[in-house]
């Protein structure tokens, strides 16, 4: 559970949850929008971000929650394993730089 909702998520965060959910055809964009390539490690995205069951998707703050609140302009739809994967973006960093030509 994200330390932000150690006392349970409210009833405006499960409307705006909903609402990208929705919006986002209960597929999961943080896995298709390139959000899981940017986090090392592997995972098995379901591809699926449903409003309710088993498949019970997420809404993935992609700047941060600090950064951008609870804005739907900033959620994407996303499965549990991509959303748990991802984690918080501010606290990951770049991967390093890897050259790809060498100077003579």
């Amino acid at each position: 559970m994200s330390q932000s909702w150690q006392g349970g998520s409210t009833r405006r965060w499960r409307r705006t949850r909903a609402h990208v959910i929705t919006r986002d055809k209960e597929r999961c964009r943080a896995h298709q929008d390139g959000w899981c390539d940017r986090v090392e490690g592997e995972h098995r995205c379901t591809g699926v971000a449903a409003l309710t069951g088993p498949d019970a998707g997420h809404a993935h703050h992609t700047l941060g929650r600090a950064a951008t609140g609870d804005d739907p302009r900033y959620l994407v739809a996303a499965c549990a394993p991509c959303n748990l994967h991802i984690g918080d973006p501010t606290r990951s960093t770049d991967p390093p730089n890897k050259a790809v030509t060498r100077w003579i």
